[in-house]
């Protein structure tokens, strides 16, 4: 299982957490990478856990003032990045865009999508993987894999029958192993989360519990 733990803005120590998810990651042998905000990429990457970016915009070296250029993040130290997640949407050419400059830098990427139908959509543009987040649940205590398991085996067979080389990971209220363990009974490859670890007293604590459902 893959855990991937997106800060978005959330006032947490992006340092902290990253050294916590590294440390965890070692202990446990469980693949585990942190999103921080872009300007917090390179501070984050220092740490030597996986680091990914919260997103790219679809373009490339020219004038496009306040948008994320893939060349940068990659520099910074990123390896993956997240794309039309649900609190930054993007235009299906958009996401499109998106996948083409991180594949021109050798980022891995994951695309968001709220249903199976969106997860077909996006698994069709050929992503890395798909992570499946119902926003009516997202920052929420209740996970998506236990409200809804309806809509995780509907993703995993939605994007199964696009591309079987796409993953699919289980977004939304993740937070405890017992959630990790529940996505992984129905079929996801990964997970998702943000408020679980980066709203933690004690993020170190919150992993170790995470992936304890391995």
């Amino acid at each position: 299982m893959f855990v991937l733990v997106n800060l978005k803005a959330y006032p947490c120590d992006p340092v902290a957490v990253a050294t916590a998810a590294r440390d965890v990651a070692e202990a446990s042998g469980v693949r585990i990478a942190v999103a921080p905000q872009a300007a917090h990429l390179d501070a984050v990457a220092e740490t030597g856990v996986e680091t990914w970016a919260q997103h790219v915009d679809p373009i490339a070296h020219g004038s496009h003032t306040g948008h994320t250029l893939a060349e940068a993040v990659a520099d910074a130290g990123a390896t993956g990045t997240l794309c039309n997640h649900s609190e930054h949407r993007l235009t299906l050419a958009d996401v499109d865009g998106a996948l083409d400059a991180a594949e021109r830098t050798d980022l891995e990427t994951v695309v968001c999508a709220n249903n199976p139908d969106q997860v077909a959509a996006a698994a069709a543009l050929g992503p890395d993987a798909v992570a499946v987040e119902p926003p009516a649940l997202i920052g929420g205590d209740v996970s998506v894999s236990t409200a809804d398991p309806d809509i995780v085996e509907g993703a995993v067979a939605a994007a199964g029958a696009v591309d079987p080389e796409v993953d699919v990971y289980c977004g939304a209220g993740v937070s405890t192993g017992d959630d990790l363990a529940a996505a992984a009974d129905l079929g996801a490859a990964g997970v998702l989360l943000a408020s679980g670890v980066a709203k933690a007293d004690d993020p170190r604590a919150a992993l170790e519990d995470l992936v304890s459902g391995v």
